[in-house]
Parts: C-alpha cells; sequence; structure tokens
C-alpha cells in the first residue's frame, strides 16, 4: 500500500477513535470544527432571548453548535485581554462598537481576511459604504458592519412653523434657532453639559466634527486645539449658556425637559424614537398635548441628522456603527457561517430588537426596517409614528457618519478618552467661565496627549 494512503487511513482511524472517545453514550459530540463561541454585546434579557432563537435555528441548519455568552461592553476590554492571554478566544464578538474593533486590531486579535469574504458573500453593494470604510484599515475590512444608531438634532416643528425658521441643519440656523425660540418659559435647546457624563462627549463630538474639528490628525497627534475645534468649543458652549437650561444637563435631564415641552431643540440619540412616541412607560413624554395625544410629541417633531459648520468640509454626524469581529484563532469557516447567517436569515430579527437603535448597514432590508415594532412596554412600527421623509434620513444616516479618531487607526484612544472624559471637563468649564474656547481647546489636548502616552501600542 502506497505510504500517503496509508497516512490517510492512519488520519481517518484517528479521527473516528478521538470521536468514539468523545461520546458519552448519548450520541456524537460535536468536534472543534462544529463548535463556536460567540460573545454578545446585546446583554439584554429580551434581547438574548431573540439571539438564542437565531443562534436554535442556525445549528439546526447547519449543525454547528454555537456557546453565545453576553458580555457586558464596559467588561469587554478586560475579559478579551484575559481570553488572548488564555489562548482562549472566543470565535466571534458581536455588537462591537467601532473602537472595541480597533482595539482588536491594535493587539493583533483579529481575522482581517474573513470579514471581506462574507461581506462578498452576502454582496457589498448591499452594505452602506460608509460602515464599510468605518470599518476598514489598510485596504482590509476588519469586521462585518451590522447596524448603526445616529445621534440626532431634534426640533419643534411647531414652534419653527410658527416663527419662520429653516431646519437647524448648520451652525448658523441652529443659533438662529436657538436665538429666537428662547422665550416664554421656552429654552432654546437642552443641551448636554454635565463633565462626567459621556453623553456630554457624544453630543459635542457631533457639534464639532460638523465644523472639521478632529481628534487627532492624518499622523496621529492630537489636534483639538485647532481653530475648527476652538469654533467648536465656542459655539456649543454659546448655545449651552446662553440658550440652554441652566446647570449641569446631561443624558437624563436634556430628555425630560424636551418631553416636558420646556425646550425647543434638543441633541440626542435615535434611541429616542420609541420613548418619544409614548412606547416606554419609565420615560413618557410629559409636555400637557401629549396627556391626551401620547404620540403628539412625536408627531411635532422634526428630525436632523448631519450638521454642517462654517469651517467644515461636509456635513457630519456623530453615529456608532456595530460589527461582528471574527477573531484570529477563530475556526473559520463556522465562523463565517454564522456572521453571514446574522446578516442575512438572522437579520430582520437582529435589528427588530431595537429599531430605533438599529438601522440596517444592508440597504436591501430598509423596507423591512420601516415596519419593525419599535418600544417597550407598547410596540408600534415606526412608519405608523413618523413620516416616511424621516426615516428616509434616517435609514440614510449611517451615510454621514463621522467619528474621531477611528479612521486613523485611533479606536483605543478613543476608547480610553470616552472613559476619562477630558473633552467634557474642558467643555464645562468654557460654560462656567473658567476657561476661554481656547483654553479649554489647550486643556482638552494636553489631556488627551497624557492619555495616549499611558495607551501601549
Amino acid at each position: 500500500m502506497p505510504k500517503k494512503v496509508t497516512a490517510v487511513l492512519s488520519v481517518a482511524l484517528l479521527m473516528a477513535a478521538t470521536l468514539t472517545a468523545c461520546g458519552d453514550g448519548g450520541g456524537e459530540q460535536p468536534t472543534a470544527v462544529n463548535k463556536i463561541t460567540v460573545w454578545t454585546e446585546e446583554n439584554l434579557e429580551d434581547r438574548m432571548a431573540v439571539q438564542k432563537q437565531i443562534v436554535t435555528e442556525f445549528t439546526q441548519k447547519t449543525g454547528i453548535q454555537v456557546e453565545l455568552v453576553a458580555m457586558a461592553e464596559d467588561q469587554f476590554s478586560q475579559s478579551i485581554t484575559a481570553a488572548a492571554a488564555a489562548g482562549d478566544l472566543p470565535d466571534v464578538i458581536g455588537a462591537l462598537p467601532l473602537s472595541a474593533v480597533r482595539e482588536l486590531e491594535t493587539n493583533e486579535l483579529l481575522d482581517t481576511e474573513t470579514p471581506g469574504k462574507v461581506v462578498d458573500q452576502l454582496g457589498r453593494d448591499s452594505f452602506t459604504p460608509r460602515a464599510l470604510e468605518l470599518n476598514t484599515s489598510g485596504g482590509q475590512l476588519l469586521a462585518v458592519p451590522s447596524d448603526g444608531w445616529a445621534q440626532l438634532i431634534l426640533y419643534r416643528k411647531d414652534l419653527f412653523d410658527k416663527a419662520g425658521l429653516q431646519p437647524p441643519d448648520t451652525y448658523e440656523a441652529l443659533q438662529a434657532a436657538a436665538q429666537k425660540l428662547n422665550t416664554g418659559g421656552v429654552a432654546g435647546i437642552t443641551l448636554a453639559i454635565a463633565p462626567k457624563d459621556s453623553f456630554t462627549a457624544q453630543s459635542f463630538e457631533h457639534v464639532a466634527q460638523a465644523n472639521g474639528c478632529q481628534l487627532v490628525d492624518n499622523s496621529g497627534n492630537v489636534a483639538l486645539d485647532s481653530p475648527a475645534c476652538v469654533r467648536a468649543f465656542e459655539f456649543y458652549a454659546n448655545l449651552a449658556k446662553n440658550y440652554s437650561v441652566k446647570g449641569k444637563q446631561d443624558v437624563d435631564t436634556t430628555r425630560a425637559t424636551y418631553f416636558s415641552g420646556k425646550a425647543a431643540m434638543m441633541i440626542w440619540s435615535s434611541f429616542i424614537l420609541d420613548e418619544m412616541a409614548g412606547l416606554r412607560k419609565d420615560a413618557l413624554p410629559s409636555c400637557q398635548e401629549c396627556r391626551e395625544d401620547p404620540e403628539w410629541l412625536a408627531k411635532n417633531t422634526g428630525v436632523v441628522t448631519a450638521l454642517e459648520g462654517p469651517d467644515g468640509s461636509a456635513p457630519a454626524q456623530y453615529g456608532e456603527i456595530v460589527s461582528w469581529a471574527i477573531t484570529r484563532d477563530a475556526a473559520k469557516d463556522p465562523a463565517a457561517k454564522f456572521v453571514a447567517y446574522m446578516m442575512n436569515e438572522g437579520y430582520e430579527r437582529w435589528i427588530g430588537m431595537a429599531p430605533e437603535g438599529k438601522f440596517p448597514t444592508r440597504t436591501n432590508f430598509a423596507e423591512q426596517w420601516n415596519k419593525l415594532p419599535a418600544g417597550v412596554d407598547s410596540k408600534k412600527p415606526l412608519a405608523d409614528i413618523y413620516p416616511a421623509d424621516v426615516l428616509e434620513a434616517l435609514r440614510k444616516s449611517p451615510e454621514t457618519f463621522a467619528r474621531w479618531g477611528i479612521p486613523q487607526g485611533q479606536g483605543k484612544l478613543v476608547g480610553a478618552t470616552m472613559g476619562e472624559l477630558p473633552v467634557p471637563k474642558a467643555l464645562s468649564g468654557v460654560v462656567d467661565g473658567s476657561l476661554t474656547p481656547q483654553a479649554a481647546a489647550a486643556q482638552a489636548k494636553t489631556d488627551v496627549e497624557t492619555i495616549k502616552r499611558g495607551i501601549r501600542q
């Protein structure tokens, strides 16, 4: 018998013996290539239930077993570091924010070949180009973009129409509206300024990027003291000081003020859309008109996605893209099959877990997204509440998403700044008068440089 045939036969016999040894009398156990471990940051109980249903169907159709593990976002860095050190990385990680994907890239924990193959299999032209760009480094796709949520400027259409104002989609229009509508017990805008709130950082980044202000330049140098950034600090602080509610407004108080009818504008994330329509009991609109019609505020609110500043080259907005990452040690074939399944057969149910905060990155699912029921205590399709033009703007918003540091490969720095929040601290100083915009920009730059030096590259 030829040696090559003998070797193949020996391997086959060894595999058969291994399978027999793994048996427990109750049937064949899954081999390593037929079982994968998946971490998911969609860790809420109701969302885990949906994911388990999809996983069960995936296993039934493919024979690939999936161990689904809930992972808290604030525990991710510590958990992935420990797993890497132990040689026990998960095969796939779901709902990863952009900064976490870049952290994995920096630590060389990613499979950077398989995501591109999955996207090509599903149809690259079915993905929002910007979502792919934000996940690309050195020409390689780092992860498969799944969905996104957007930071928005929400405004009272009834007040704007009565005052003859244009939608607040530029610095100039936003300033004019805040000034004109800041009367009669109604603030022109309710704006986050709390120095220890990451929501303040997100709100400011939304405004700053509209003006071309960047955290770092293309060489990775901190650039927060640029003229564009100084102007952004000045503009935001002026709105907060002169036309917003007094005090250290945060994620909860800004929403409460707008919901009570005491503000004409607000910057908030798209996760507010179901709450604004009265579909969540712990965050109901309380304006006078809302008592008779819980959807009144939603019907009378306009939505601006991208904002443009005088120094900006194009409209931009803050937004988060979450993705499916495949790790360097993954069982590539089953991992790829799983991600492709979640982005196709399981995709409608995935984005249906919270459609107001899961805009599809696959454009061919736009119509399904329109009809998905949103809400917590009550559920209703967003299309039954918001006009078609609003939904279209929301669906298209990932096309204008811009993020500090991500395109420059500084994801770990972005994550670290969101932990220490140097920009909200400096911004708060401008509002309370202890810092000029120039001094705040310089302080923020110095603090971010200190954080950068402490990060292991």
